[in-house]
């Protein structure tokens, strides 16, 4: 029992020192914070209010009446509109508009993913005759403004019958992002080390399962990349749904917002409630992309 006893008061005699200890490592981080720290610190912060100020003024403009918001008076509504949300969900049909959306980005974020990655890393690690060219034809395909390639994809859609369809839209949606996220995934693949590559064909591993089993869980960085910038681009296309749809059931959240943008029944505080409707996914998307791309960094600084 004594020797139990004096167990426990040398525990409690160390308690104190522990704390002691922990705000001494404490004092000596703040100790570490520079006064230029402070600044960049400081100027990061007003660089983040700058980029945020337009989301604030939409989610403030959103929750007030239309002779409030058109007075500008204050960021701050008097009284909290929340009907202008109800109002913009059933007249703009967004419930359709949204689903049409998310739709055309996911099939659209696959196929990219899907083709980009492939060809990305036949560029980065094979060897084959008319390989410049085929890189060179890339960045030229990249050159072209997408509104120059209508008329041709048109054509093309409607020679295959998928005019005024999901698919053919779809299908326009994956061929304007690939090039760009051919050469993303060729200049990651080309980062990576070929040990393990190697390794795994010494194992007997075949091409196609190197690619699915090694390269890919690696490529979870450039990936999420990919998909956080094709996965915008799809969502903000506008211009080809207009060329190609002639239903308006098939047409993308834009159409939802052009509902409210007239100039003899003016309904500012309803598209800007629309608009916030319509980031939500992208938002969402973002954070969620985001979050494995923070996370691959991290895994290839350890390595």
């Amino acid at each position: 029992m004594s020797l139990k006893n004096t167990e426990v008061a040398e525990h409690r005699a160390r308690i104190p020192a522990n704390a002691a200890l922990q705000d001494h490592h404490v004092r000596v981080r703040r100790s570490r914070i520079r006064p230029e720290k402070i600044g960049l610190y400081g100027l990061l912060i007003v660089a983040a209010l700058v980029a945020l100020f337009p989301l604030l003024w939409m989610v403030s403009g959103s929750l007030q009446s239309l002779e409030e918001l058109l007075a500008g008076k204050s960021l701050v509504p008097l009284e909290a509109h929340w009907e202008n949300y109800v109002t913009a969900w059933v007249q703009g049909d967004l419930g359709m508009y949204l689903v049409n959306s998310i739709t055309y980005t996911l099939a659209a974020v696959a196929g990219i993913l899907v083709a980009s990655s492939m060809a990305g890393y036949a560029l980065a690690r094979m060897e084959f005759r008319g390989k410049s060219i085929f890189t060179v034809v890339i960045l030229a395909v990249m050159i072209i403004p997408a509104p120059a390639m209508f008329l041709a994809q048109y054509r093309l859609l409607t020679d295959l019958g998928l005019t005024n369809s999901r698919v053919g839209y779809v299908l326009i949606l994956i061929t304007s992002g690939v090039p760009m996220a051919t050469l993303i995934m060729r200049s990651f693949f080309a980062s990576q080390p070929k040990d393990l590559e190697e390794a795994a064909a010494l194992d007997g591993a075949s091409s196609l399962r190197i690619f699915a089993s090694v390269i890919l869980p690696l490529a979870k960085p450039g990936l999420a990349a990919v998909a956080v910038i094709q996965g915008l681009a799809a969502w903000n296309e506008y211009l080809m749904a207009l060329v190609l749809f002639d239903d308006n059931s098939l047409m993308p959240i834009q159409r939802g917002l052009t509902s409210f943008d007239s100039a003899e029944t003016p309904q500012q505080q309803i598209l800007l409630a629309a608009t916030a409707i319509s980031i939500v996914p992208v938002i969402i998307f973002y954070l969620l992309a985001q979050r494995h791309i923070v996370k691959g960094i991290g895994a290839g600084a350890i390595k």
